[in-house]
């Protein structure tokens, strides 16, 4: 009996490839919609990731836990590519559940936090150069 195609499972982050595995047979995602589940034969697509747990599978490793934050997933035959921004690896389900409620939704606190004050000084800037142009 012929073995059935698998996948290839690349997740990368901004500088490096955080992990890279051949042989996957299934990978859980999460999107903004919910949790979905990607087999082998599967037809292409392309999802929006929300900060949570990344399950894999495959022969050697069985299931395998990881926590990743917002980015994208891109199935193209039997390649998966995640890209991310953080992922953090463990064994622990519910460890890696914390670090996604505390490192990286609390990041995403952090951006908003920062767009808003740039957006202020963006304003007070093109007030002040206005009011040059006026003068």
């Amino acid at each position: 009996m012929p073995q059935p195609t698998l996948m290839n499972l690349k997740v990368l982050l901004p500088f490096q490839i955080f992990a890279e595995k051949t042989g996957v047979l299934r990978i859980v995602a999460e999107s903004r919609a919910g949790s979905f589940g990607l087999l082998p034969h599967r037809r292409d697509c392309v999802a929006a990731l929300v900060p949570g747990i990344l399950v894999f599978e495959t022969e050697t490793e069985g299931e395998v836990c990881l926590a990743v934050d917002e980015g994208v997933l891109v199935k193209s035959g039997p390649d998966v590519l995640v890209s991310v921004r953080n992922a953090t690896a463990g064994t622990n389900l519910g460890k890696l559940r914390e670090a996604v409620e505390q490192d990286f939704l609390n990041l995403k606190e952090h951006d908003q936090d920062v767009r808003s004050v740039l957006a202020k000084l963006e304003s007070g800037f093109i007030r002040r150069f206005a009011g040059f142009k006026h003068e």
